[in-house]
């Protein structure tokens, strides 16, 4: 790590003391001038993402991005556009997509391991703190859905590609934004995926997929475990491992290193059309449940 910048010169340098970090920068524009930089991790919070993004990548920096990439499907096709025509690398930061266990799923589904694929469901819920302003606030794009809820939906991406049809409600709080969420979706092949999300109650966070001939559960929690139970029809339950680093990121920041490498500037296994996909869906999403941010609308 070369450099830091955040919003204020203060926030800059408490970071950068604590992870021993030599350059700070108390803006945004100053980071995305340092021509020693490569490229960037955007980690600010989700209403910033396009802003921020669209700013490095027209001074020449490749991207990693927090999900979700963007707000709406807009501001990703803008990013998106920007990165081609600069040929800068962008990637949305979808780092459970990089892990051991994700990987030995893909693996397990492209064996048949569990016959063909019907359904998939999947959660993600937690009780946050009261009053935590970047979850209830409109106007930072809050919500369970673009925070938590974007998990279960990459992952329904990942094993049955983008749906055909959506059907979803919500709970909204005092605030506007969806405080708990479900979504149901109907693939290309009569397949179906039952996701939810929510930060007022603590979910299951397991994920299940089933097959004609099985099912893969994707043990507690599903979104950074260490274990599969694969279980066949007529067979006991095996339960596979695959560990991963204490810090999850490391998979899909050594991902990134190998792309720019070799010279790509999109990623094969979060590429960055799919990442658009997800972002319609979420539109979409949100349409249905009357939500829309405040600065959506100016």
């Amino acid at each position: 790590m070369v450099a830091v910048g955040s919003r204020t010169e203060d926030k800059a340098h408490a970071f950068a003391d604590t992870y021993r970090v030599h350059r700070r920068y108390g803006n945004y524009a100053k980071l995305a001038e340092d021509s020693d930089l490569d490229i960037i991790y955007i980690a600010t919070p989700h209403h910033l993402h396009a802003e921020t993004a669209l700013l490095c990548l027209r001074a020449g920096k490749h991207v990693l991005c927090e999900k979700p990439l963007a707000v709406n499907a807009r501001q990703g096709l803008d990013m998106i556009t920007c990165a081609r025509k600069t040929k800068r690398f962008l990637m949305e930061a979808m780092w459970t997509r990089f892990l051991p266990l994700m990987d030995k799923v893909r693996r397990l589904l492209a064996q048949e391991a569990i016959g063909s694929l019907h359904t998939l469901t999947a959660d993600f819920g937690f009780r946050c703190k009261p009053n935590t302003q970047r979850l209830i606030d409109p106007h930072l794009a809050g919500g369970a859905l673009l925070d938590v809820g974007i998990y279960p939906l990459a992952l329904s991406f990942m094993i049955f590609g983008k749906p055909l049809h959506i059907h979803s409600t919500a709970i909204l709080g005092p605030t506007g934004v969806d405080e708990k969420n479900a979504v149901i979706l109907t693939f290309e092949h009569g397949q179906l995926a039952m996701l939810s999300s929510a930060f007022t109650v603590e979910t299951t966070q397991e994920a299940v997929i089933i097959g004609s001939e099985g099912m893969i559960r994707l043990n507690r929690p599903w979104w950074r475990g260490n274990t599969i139970t694969l279980v066949r029809h007529g067979q006991d339950p095996q339960q596979i491992e695959a560990p991963s680093h204490q810090n999850g990121f490391i998979y899909e920041i050594q991902a990134v290193h190998h792309d720019l490498a070799e010279g790509r500037i999109e990623n094969t296994l979060m590429p960055l059309d799919e990442s658009l996909s997800i972002l319609q869906t979420m539109d979409t999403i949100r349409k249905q449940w009357g939500l829309q941010y405040p600065f959506e609308t100016e």
